[in-house]
């Protein structure tokens, strides 16, 4: 593994067909078993740089680079950026009815196996299954359920930390997961995270978020600002106090650097 498990390189992108530029040149870094959290006001680019990281066809990078585990990812298509290891836990996860979880994280494992390593035997997957329900403590009924289904927010979220225990990724990127759960939902996915990271120390997470409230049960070790498509500010977990005292206006875009 890299010393640095993603690198953002003066990333520029737009909306695709020559629309409006919304990352306008993001810088940064996330080594193994770092987290950090990303927030700002609406519309300063937070999603749409999960989204651009991610390989969403909405968007075009006119500039720059990312790098996952030293490699850029930008010529990958998202299923490719997957198997590198890249997650994404949507702001809103989409239903499927009519299929299980069970189902659907295998077939998902098993496009994220290489051709030598062929599907997972059903009785080994099961089992994988029961291990990762039994760590996030989750009832065994869960699995058998349709893909968000009539979920509260709290179990669509729980769902997708499933997710990310079974196909265990390097870098989760989780956009906004803390929107709409309530105080016991927040903590419960929270925990979720946290025993992830305790179980796979190398795990890298990238947590979009608006409001402090989460930041007190996963505790970042970096604090982003973005402003405008840029990463204006960083700095510790106190950082994240700051903006609860006192919002976004103190706060200002920097100066471009000189070329």
């Amino acid at each position: 593994m890299s010393e640095k498990l993603l690198e953002i390189r003066n990333l520029h992108a737009r909306v695709e067909d020559g629309g409006t530029e919304i990352l306008r040149g993001v810088d940064l870094e996330i080594r193994p078993g770092e987290m950090h959290a990303l927030m700002g006001p609406n519309g300063s680019g937070k999603s749409t740089l999960a989204k651009v990281v991610a390989g969403h066809p909405g968007y075009e990078v006119t500039e720059g680079d990312v790098l996952l585990d030293g490699e850029s990812i930008l010529e990958l298509e998202p299923d490719e950026r997957s198997r590198a290891g890249l997650f994404l836990a949507f702001q809103y996860p989409a239903e499927i009815p009519g299929v299980s979880i069970a189902n659907f994280l295998r077939t998902s494992l098993n496009a994220r196996r290489s051709e030598e390593e062929g599907d997972m035997d059903v009785f080994a997957f099961q089992k994988l299954l029961n291990e990762k329900l039994e760590l996030l403590k989750v009832q065994p009924t869960f699995a058998a359920r349709y893909v968000n289904d009539g979920f509260s927010g709290g179990e669509k979220k729980r769902n997708e930390i499933l997710q990310m225990a079974v196909l265990q990724p390097t870098l989760a990127l989780m956009d906004e997961t803390d929107s709409g759960l309530d105080i016991d939902a927040l903590r419960i996915v929270s925990e979720g995270v946290n025993t992830l990271r305790e179980q796979d120390g190398g795990m890298g997470v990238l947590l979009i978020t608006h409001y402090k409230r989460i930041l007190g049960y996963l505790q970042p070790d970096h604090v982003h600002v973005m402003l405008n498509g840029r990463i204006a500010h960083s700095g510790g977990p106190e950082l994240a106090d700051q903006l609860e005292e006192m919002g976004y206006d103190w706060l200002h875009e920097p100066e471009p650097q000189p070329v």
